[in-house]
């Protein structure tokens, strides 16, 4: 399984870090996400649940909490390229 350690950083760069990594991410990939940072530990499953996403807690400690994400869907905040314009005559 797929891991992403955030724990080097504190918040918000593992929010920035983990809104980066869904861009690429596909509907039913699963990662394990390692938090280290107590905003981050609070944030982070409200900001996937609320996106849509399943999110389910592995490990929790005092200093560490270990996160399951089953990708739902595209994020709703991810930006989305522009439809190119077709050719005029």
């Amino acid at each position: 399984m797929e891991q992403l350690d955030l724990t080097p950083w504190r918040c918000p760069e593992p929010l920035i870090r983990l809104k980066l990594w869904l861009r690429q991410a596909r509907p039913g990939q699963s990662v394990c996400i390692q938090l280290g940072d107590a905003g981050s530990r609070q944030d982070i499953p409200t900001y996937l649940r609320r996106q849509g996403h399943h999110v389910q807690t592995r490990e929790e400690s005092a200093a560490r909490l270990s996160l399951l994400l089953v990708v739902a869907r595209p994020p709703r905040d991810a930006l989305l390229a522009p439809e190119p314009m077709p050719p005029t005559p």
